[in-house]
This record gives structure tokens, sequence and C-alpha cells, in this order.
């Protein structure tokens, strides 16, 4: 989900085009939600195999990557390792939210009303350790590299990002941007085209890069400052200070400097102690990273992949193999050099 600070930013529509022959490290769980989120049947059923099981996530990852190599990008895949303690509440949270949006599926299914079944059993997905495991043997098997992060995996992206290995993070959430990527797009593994809520129109997609350095002096703050900011507001770690949004939070810590002397002269209710302050700070500032990882792009091993999408989960071999050529490109693209 992320800290809700998207509105202060200032973002640049950008092309496929623009990030020709760079490395774009993309937050692996935070795409797969999106897909298992995105990629449904009209009455908001999931993609399926004949035995049932859920496959949306493998369809996106397969065509969405596909575009990207055919656009000179060089993804990374980075995957969540164990959650910080400090998330348990939140993804309790999260769990109670997806059961009562299942009952409001059926409910709406039963009425048959299927705009609001679609966009509750969007609320309802859930990525299994079974969906990660299927995701990084397609990944193999397509030559695309991934990473497996001790903790968050926009942790390891940001960091990746900070060494001067990969150019940007690929995410919809704005978290890098409090752990220091100096780049974030969002958008980059999106539909090209997103429904308008409650209409049945669509408006176009673009992919959106916000650079962190040029942000944080247009707000006057710093990094760290951001990070209290984020605390103030409300994190995946705190639940944050009732009735204190990004518009407040900024205006409370340019004016106190830090997110202690917020709270000792405004109060609030919520408030972090001290202690637990500099713990999530930690997890910002100096986040659980490795530096055990490779990149390295390869051509596909097409007989692997058909055999994971067409033989084991029912693909179409007429959707597969179009898409599947987009990948030859990159032998192509290991001839350039990386631009950063």
């Amino acid at each position: 989900m992320g800290v809700d600070i998207g509105s202060l930013f200032r973002k640049e529509t950008i092309s496929f085009n623009d990030l020709h022959d760079r490395v774009i490290v993309i937050d692996a769980h935070n795409v797969l939600y999106q897909f298992l989120s995105s990629i449904r049947q009209r009455d908001g059923t999931p993609l399926k195999n004949s035995k049932g099981e859920i496959t949306s996530h493998l369809s996106g990852l397969f065509h969405r990557t596909s575009n990207l190599v055919e656009a000179r990008i060089r993804p990374v895949y980075s995957f969540d390792g164990k959650p910080h303690p400090l998330k348990a509440k939140t993804i309790e949270e999260r769990r109670k939210r997806k059961e009562i949006a299942e009952k409001e599926y059926l409910e709406a299914l039963d009425q048959g009303d299927l705009a609001k079944a679609r966009s509750k059993a969007q609320q309802t997905s859930r990525l299994t350790d079974e969906m990660v495991k299927q995701s990084k043997e397609l990944l193999d098997a397509l030559g695309i590299p991934y990473i497996q992060a001790p903790e968050e995996g926009e942790s390891q992206a940001s960091y990746m990002v900070k060494k001067g290995d990969a150019y940007a993070v690929g995410s919809q959430d704005f978290d890098c941007l409090l752990i220091g990527s100096p780049i974030l797009i969002r958008n980059l593994t999106s539909s090209q085209r997103r429904k308008k809520p409650g209409k049945e129109s669509y408006v176009k997609v673009y992919p959106k890069q916000i650079r962190l350095k040029q942000n944080l002096k247009i707000l006057g703050i710093t990094h760290k400052q951001l990070v209290d900011m984020a605390i103030l507001i409300g994190t995946d770690f705190n639940d944050g200070i009732r009735g204190i949004g990004p518009k407040k939070s900024l205006k409370l810590i340019k004016k106190t400097g830090n997110i202690e002397n917020a709270i000792a002269t405004f109060g609030g209710e919520g408030a972090p102690t001290f202690e637990e302050i500099k713990e999530i700070r930690k997890i910002f500032l100096k986040p659980n990273v490795t530096d055990d990882y490779t990149l390295k792009w390869s051509v596909p091993d097409n007989e692997k992949v058909l055999k994971i999408l067409c033989d084991t989960h029912h693909f179409s071999r007429e959707r597969v193999e179009p898409a599947l050529e987009k990948y030859s490109n990159v032998e192509n693209m290991m001839k350039q050099k990386t631009l950063f």
C-alpha cells in the first residue's frame, strides 16, 4: 500500500523510449499484486488454468515484461523476504479487509451487479508462496534476472539504484523515495489504459518519473525530514497521528524541524514513541539489504517457457509465441552499454 505522499511530488510524463538500455529494478510483489488485481474477467474472476489454478500473475509477468524488453529496457525483479515485525499489524489489517471484500464480492454476484463484483474482487487478491515460486521459474526461463531481498523488495531495489547498478525503481508505491531511491517510475508495468472509476470509459496511461533530489529541493526539506513526515502520516510500520495528511505533515516538519519536536509541541492521538520513531527511521534510512546478486540477461529458453505457460498452465500457444518473439531483443540489448 505504501505511504500517501504522492500528491506532494512533481511527476514527469515519459515514454519507454526515454528508458532505452536502462536497468530498472521492479518491486516484484508490488507488480504481481497489480496483475492479480487487474487481470480479471468481467465478473472479477481471475485468470485460471483448466485445473482451477490462478494464472493472472504469470500472464501479467510474461506479457508486460515482453513489452519492456521489446523497448530495450533491462528489467530486474526484486522479491520480498521476511517482513519486518513492525509490519505485522498492517498485514493483519489487510487480511481482514480482504475477508470483508470477499463477502461483498459474493453479495454483488448474487445481486447481478458485475461492476461492483469486479471492484470488490480486485480487493481480494492474495499472493501465495507458490505464485512467487512460479514467477521466479518463469523469469529464469525468460532469462530475466531477479533478486531475493532479505526483507522489503523495494528496499533492495532502492539500494541498487543508489549504488548505481540501476537507473530507477519501478513501482506504484512511493515508499522507495523514503528509502532514498533517486528515481521512481510508476505505471511501468501497467496496461496502457485504465478504466475511470465508476465509468465505462478509459484513459491513456503513461509512465511517470519522479526524481527525489529535485522534489526535496522544491519541498524545502531533507530526506530524513521526508521520512519523519511519512511517520506522522502513517506507514506500513505505524498508524500515524490522527488528522495528519501529507500537507499538514509537511507544514509541521518545516516548522519544527523533526518529528520529535512536532510531537512535543503539538502532541497528537496515535503518536509513536521516540523508540518507535528510531526503529521506523532505521527501516527507511538503513534498510536490510544484500549485495549478493548478479545482473545478467540472457535469451529465453523457448522450450522451457512454452512448457511452463502452455503445457503446465494451458496458455494459448497462439498468444504466447508472438509475445515470446519480443524477448529475442535481449540478444541485441546485451550488445549495448547500459545508460545511467
